[in-house]
């Protein structure tokens, strides 16, 4: 699902058309789409995975939540890890750190691949936790530029 995290956590607790409490999973994914929010500014879509049991029929949201299922076919996406909070100016720097990672590699050439997003975090970590955070910046990438097969 994705959208509001407000909406998100509402369709958790059951604001959805069969009632259902779903299970809270990890990572919340927050995709950064620049130029796409009012006057140009960023937007950011935020995405949850479901728990197994309501992949193959997730629970409709509430309409008033303005949810929507995405639904994400096979893809690559490389991967950097860093600790603490998932604040602006550090996943901009970890994004950085990887963007510079990867333009010294074979994947250089193949970011963004037919990704809209610039980039994305995942968050594992509870928010009250507060030491040994695990976060993640991700990148679409073209696996098929390097020969890796997606399954």
């Amino acid at each position: 699902m994705e959208e509001h995290p407000r909406g998100l956590f509402q369709y958790l607790m059951g604001a959805n058309l069969n009632s259902s409490r779903i299970r809270m999973t990890t990572p919340v994914l927050t995709s950064v789409v620049p130029g796409a929010g009012p006057l140009h500014s960023s937007a950011y879509f935020v995405r949850l995975y479901l728990p197994a049991k309501f992949q193959a029929s997730p629970p409709v949201p509430l309409p008033e939540l303005n949810l929507h299922p995405d639904r994400w076919s096979s893809h690559c996406i490389a991967v950097r890890s860093f600790s603490g909070y998932a604040r602006d100016k550090n996943v901009v720097e970890e994004a950085e750190k990887l963007a510079m990672s990867l333009s010294r590699s074979p994947w250089a050439n193949s970011t963004n691949y037919p990704s809209k997003n610039a980039y994305s975090i995942a968050q594992y970590s509870s928010p009250f936790r507060i030491i040994s955070r695990v976060n993640e910046v991700w990148f679409d990438v073209d696996c098929k530029s390097t020969g890796v097969e997606t399954y």
